[in-house]
């Protein structure tokens, strides 16, 4: 598996405007999966051009005896779990940017030394795209026109990780990402999931250029992906509120690098 601190380096050709879709805690084999849902999304990106997704992890349940997961209450089993997302993703394997693991993956890692994740993308064959704790990602636009000038052919930076532990309310969720992104120089979009609660907002920050002797304003973009649970189960018996489901879609100028949101 390839390091976690190795970029992955993406030019998208086409001279437009592109749009990402964050996806993770799809949680496949729970019973408060939203297969409907899904299935509609899967559609709509098949029919989209333009449109990315890059994957936070946590897409599989994989309850094992070892977890906090009842494996009596999961619809298929951990192996059927990754065949279907293989069979799933297959279809939009080309629209897969990069992707990590979650912790419902790291339960096989840690008891088998086995990442069901990466087993999917190896069976795409786009390991490449996989990085185990976080993927880091240079994404162009337009670069496969030389002819165009630089400022038409914008580089966007982003960070792919699941995130890891939690907070009864979305601030302290927020926080933590706000701390966690302001660390990595250079960074234009977080994007995390395992809170399962939709959220993003713009951090601003400032940037010491030596070689200029210039100090400026900059900022990042923060982007907590929507789970894809319904209400049920193991929130209702610890006594959790219910998350919304709405999916982010993450707009990338390709004339003038802005960032925008929508959900």
């Amino acid at each position: 598996m390839i390091d976690d601190l190795i970029p992955i380096v993406k030019d998208c050709e086409a001279q437009k405007d592109i749009t990402i879709y964050p996806i993770c805690d799809l949680h496949y084999g729970s019973r408060q999966f939203m297969g409907k849902k899904w299935d509609a999304f899967v559609s709509r990106i098949c029919s989209e051009n333009n449109s990315y997704i890059v994957v936070a992890g946590d897409l599989m349940n994989n309850a094992l005896k070892s977890s906090v997961s009842n494996v009596y209450e999961e619809t298929c089993r951990p192996a059927e779990q990754k065949r279907w997302l293989a069979e799933q993703l297959e279809p939009i394997k080309d629209k897969i940017l990069c992707g990590c693991g979650g912790n419902h993956e790291r339960r096989s890692t840690k008891d088998a030394d086995d990442d069901p994740l990466y087993d999917v993308f190896c069976k795409l064959d786009i390991e490449e795209r996989y990085r185990e704790n976080a993927a880091f990602l240079i994404l162009r636009i337009g670069g496969g026109d030389s002819s165009k000038p630089s400022r038409t052919r914008p580089t966007y930076t982003f960070c792919v990780t699941h995130g890891s532990g939690g907070g009864m309310y979305i601030g302290s969720s927020g926080n933590k990402l706000e701390r966690y992104g302001s660390i990595i120089d250079g960074l234009d979009c977080l994007v995390t999931g395992h809170a399962h609660k939709p959220l993003t907002f713009p951090v601003g920050k400032l940037r010491v250029d030596p070689q200029n002797k210039r100090v400026s304003q900059t900022q990042f973009t923060v982007v907590q992906a929507t789970s894809w649970l319904e209400y049920g189960g193991y929130p209702i018996q610890k006594m959790l509120t219910p998350t919304a489901h709405c999916l982010a879609e993450i707009r990338l100028s390709a004339v003038g690098k802005q960032i925008r949101v929508l959900q």
